[in-house]
């Protein structure tokens, strides 16, 4: 069967810049209908753009596409720094292997996100959405959602969870928005250097905090990372900070976007919001409608054709970067049908907002949860809740793969 060439018909525009962020559904749509398998340019570097949601979710399950770029000697988007070490130990994190590698790495964590693990951490959760929530009151009634829930929630769990004092959380969240600012939009020589920067620092830190586990046992899931013993294989030093590092991006990022992102568009659609709030009850089926229409992860993370592999009608030549598009799937017509409306009651099976096959989410059970707390908590205690500025005027944050707001300004609905 012969195949078509790669597409490059459609406007190339740079997927990680503000402006875009805004709203990059009709791009999508367009690319779905003219061009589902697009080759375009990504930090200056040639790559194929999937967006429709069947093949989006066969190239997620097919292992010939890979995680790790050095089996098929491609450029990765992380700039290379020769004689750092640490730096090359990072690129064989749980995130960016394949096979019995990532196998082994996610045996380690995978019991700490099981469903009835992170069930046992409701109360906790419960608890922390009250005293933040609580906060806001006492600051009222004009707030920034993102900075007052929407992170200190995750940041504080998945902390918790890792065994992070508590007064270094906020530390790591600016170390983290700094070294996502490497693969950002325009992010030049000094957003680089930042961002290396902030990855070594945490790096540091994190070495550090091994060491007094090891010396100092303590009941979380870094002290069980130091002790682990996976069939006789320890993990290394370098390996346990790739691992932290991986678990503290991953831990509280989609979170935060999916609880920003979800309330701006509960704001915005008044008759769902009105819905949820007279049945409660709804809040599971309406976080993963969230889900999938305000996708909190946009680009699944890269992967690399370890050969060549034909997607709908095209080859796509074995070391070509890919990236599926979990937000473009997720607005499929041929999977959801009206894709563009925001309907709390839908079928959202098959949806991909957490990722598809060997590298699905680990953290999905959590994130859900948080997510489920924070927004009915929320919207029981402030009914009338209000955006506080207009929706155009909202400030989108550059970067490649996330999609989440910087700030969202809202209302309490409070009397002065």
């Amino acid at each position: 069967m012969s195949t078509r060439s790669l597409s490059t018909s459609p406007a190339q525009v740079d997927l990680s810049h503000p402006e875009f962020k805004r709203n990059p559904y009709p791009y999508w749509a367009h690319l779905r209908e003219r061009s589902p398998v697009f080759r375009t340019y990504v930090q200056r570097r040639p790559a194929c753009l999937i967006t429709r949601h069947a093949d989006v979710a066969a190239t997620l399950r097919d292992s010939r596409f890979v995680k790790d770029r050095h089996t098929v000697g491609s450029r990765g988007l992380m700039p290379s720094l020769p004689g750092l070490k640490i730096m090359q130990a990072l690129e064989r994190s749980m995130l960016d292997v394949d096979g019995e590698d990532h196998a082994r790495l996610r045996r380690l964590v995978h019991q700490a996100f099981t469903p009835r693990r992170v069930e046992a951490m409701r109360g906790r959760i419960q608890a922390t959405t009250d005293a933040l929530l609580d906060d806001m009151i006492g600051r009222g009634p004009r707030v920034d959602l993102i900075a007052s829930l929407a992170l200190p929630l995750p940041v504080t769990v998945i902390s918790d969870i890792l065994g992070i004092p508590a007064g270094d959380r906020g530390q790591f969240h600016h170390w983290t928005q700094q070294a996502l600012t490497v693969t950002g939009s325009g992010a030049g020589i000094v957003g680089t250097v930042r961002g290396i920067g902030a990855i070594l620092t945490m790096f540091r830190y994190v070495r550090r905090l091994i060491r007094r586990k090891r010396d100092d046992p303590q009941d979380d899931l870094l002290t069980a990372l130091v002790q682990a013993d996976d069939a006789g294989d320890c993990l290394s030093e370098d390996e346990l900070i790739a691992m932290v590092f991986i678990l503290l991006i991953a831990g509280h990022e989609t979170t935060v976007n999916l609880t920003g992102n979800g309330v701006l568009e509960l704001l915005r659609h008044p008759e769902q919001l009105e819905q949820l709030q007279a049945a409660p009850g709804l809040i599971r089926p309406a976080v993963e409608e969230l889900a999938r229409y305000a996708s909190p992860v946009e680009l699944a993370t890269e992967r690399y054709a370890s050969a060549d592999v034909e997607v709908n009608g095209v080859t796509i030549p074995r070391g070509e970067l890919v990236f599926a598009v979990l937000a473009s799937a997720n607005r499929d017509p041929e999977q959801f049908p009206r894709p563009d409306e925001l309907d709390l009651g839908r079928n959202t099976t098959g949806h991909l907002a957490f990722g598809l096959g060997a590298h699905y989410c680990v953290g999905a059970p959590l994130a859900r949860l948080e997510v489920q707390v924070a927004l009915a908590t929320l919207l029981a205690r402030f009914p009338h809740l209000r955006l506080d500025i207009a929706p155009e005027r909202l400030e989108w944050r550059p970067q490649l793969v996330l999609r989440g707001l910087k700030a969202l300004p809202v209302h309490l609905g409070m009397a002065n």
